[in-house]
């Protein structure tokens, strides 16, 4: 990719132990930490919300935490899908060697999905993207990456059975769609805003807030947090991967002309139609198929970065393709798309046991689509993964403790492995390390794994911790 890109992903956790779900998710957090396993937890308060303890930095340069009850892990700052897709999965294998280390693999499973069905509520599995501070972003080009952030869902969205109780008592799902059986997406329901800075009450396609994690005179940060956590590894390449091409085009001016006349609306529509048809209103009046319109997107990437590199030329072939089977074969996309694949393996559940969608029973398999362990995940034994995502188990392994080296992830987690043993107390942040006796250490540049000033400054605690120590 041409841009750093990270994903933050908030867990959903089942549990029948009698210490409830919050007892549980801070055993596996403290797991996580425990004699520096994966990490090293936070010695500091960040925040009111995150009390020393309350998370950390991983060794491979991702963050785990708790967040508003729920565990979040982070991958590192990636600039390959391939780093991306390890490092999701990283995650996951951390929460599944966690449950089963402690004995609770029977009474505990975590899922990477986005809706509580028992409450109604919502959490995410926000994407963020650096975006170069001199991108024009205009009027028309601010619309145009929204219309396109907001048709993705077609071949984006995770797919969930119903629209949730406590959407439905807020008023947030629109009227016509209140009988939906199944939608495209888990998220359109809860989101009601075009832009907005804020993340909770009212959630937007696009977040507004300017907290680059950089240099903010070189980079910005777009930090989204409308889209579905995704399953399959295509589906997660793609959603990434398609989004940072588009960011590419805005950085060179030569976005579509296009905009959507209500974008939320469009959203929570297509979510709710998943039989089609997938007609969209635009700005300008016209009426014109999601699939078409998402073909300018693809047209202008094409044009623009075909030939680039490999990785580039492997994205699109596979993007093409997908738009070409949504518009004449959406079932070919089984084991590629998240939604379709869902959709098809559930009705083929509920054509064997003759089951109507209204069942519940589909609502408890709806969550086992989206397990953390393998061996009870409904949706992984389907995938189709390109040739380009298919990784070893071996570098699987390795995302669990190495980070990519081709970013600061590395040189934070080179540092971190140094930290461990000093007696020295430090704070660990994105940007920024700081230590006792010496002024902060910025990592201002997320493309630089070995800045040049990384062991000087570790010299400089350890002579302030020596000084200390004499007087």
């Amino acid at each position: 990719m041409n841009r750093i890109v990270g994903l933050e992903t908030e867990y959903g956790c089942l549990s029948s132990d009698p210490a409830g779900p919050p007892g549980a998710v801070a055993r596996v957090r403290n797991w996580m930490f425990e004699k520096n396993r994966f990490g090293l937890a936070d010695l500091h308060q960040r925040d009111w919300d995150e009390p020393a303890g309350n998370g950390g930095f991983l060794f491979n340069g991702g963050r785990c935490y708790v967040d508003m009850g729920h565990l979040e892990i982070c991958t590192p700052e990636c600039l390959t899908l391939r780093d991306l897709l390890r490092f999701d999965r990283a995650g996951d294998t951390m929460l599944t060697l966690a449950t089963h280390e402690l004995g609770l693999a029977e009474r505990l499973g975590f899922v990477r999905n986005n809706v509580d069905y028992y409450s109604g509520a919502t959490f995410g599995c926000h994407e963020n993207y650096l975006v170069r501070r001199a991108a024009p972003l205009t009027e028309a080009n601010v619309q145009s990456l929204l219309a396109f952030l907001t048709l993705r869902v077609l071949y984006t969205g995770a797919g969930r059975v119903r629209s949730s109780p406590g959407a439905e008592s807020r008023g947030d799902v629109i009227k016509l769609a209140m009988d939906s059986d199944f939608q495209i997406s888990q998220r359109a329901d809860y989101i009601n805003n075009d832009l907005f800075e804020w993340v909770q009450f009212n959630r937007a396609i696009i977040n507004t807030r300017d907290e680059p994690l950089a240099d903010p005179r070189k980079f910005r940060r777009l930090h989204l947090i409308h889209g579905d956590t995704s399953v399959l590894p295509a589906t997660l390449a793609l959603k990434c991967g398609t989004a940072s091409l588009v960011l590419d085009l805005l950085e060179i001016d030569q976005m579509p002309a296009v905009a959507l006349a209500d974008a939320v609306f469009t959203f929570r529509t297509l979510s709710h139609t998943p039989d089609g048809p997938w007609r969209v209103l635009l700005a300008d009046g016209r009426e014109v198929p999601a699939v078409e319109a998402l073909q300018w997107f693809y047209t202008a990437a094409d044009r623009a970065f075909r030939g680039r590199d490999a990785e580039t030329d492997a994205l699109l072939g596979i993007w093409g393709g997908v738009l070409a089977d949504l518009e004449s074969n959406v079932e070919s996309l089984v084991g590629t798309v998240d939604w379709v694949t869902k959709r098809w393996l559930y009705g083929q559940f509920l054509a064997q046991e003759k089951l109507a969608w209204t069942d519940p029973w589909l609502r408890a398999q709806d969550l086992e689509f989206h397990a953390v362990d393998p061996a009870r995940n409904l949706g992984w034994p389907l995938a189709r993964t390109p040739d380009p995502w298919i990784i070893s188990p071996e570098d699987q392994h390795a995302a669990l403790l190495t980070p990519p080296t081709s970013t600061r992830a590395a040189a934070r987690s080179s540092l971190m492995h140094q930290l461990k043993a000093q007696p020295f107390r430090y704070f660990i942040d994105w940007e920024t390390i700081e230590a006792e006796g010496a002024e902060a250490l910025k990592l201002l540049d997320p493309f630089d794994p070995a800045p040049p000033d990384v062991a000087a400054w570790l010299r400089r605690c350890q002579r302030a911790q020596a000084s200390h120590e004499g007087s």
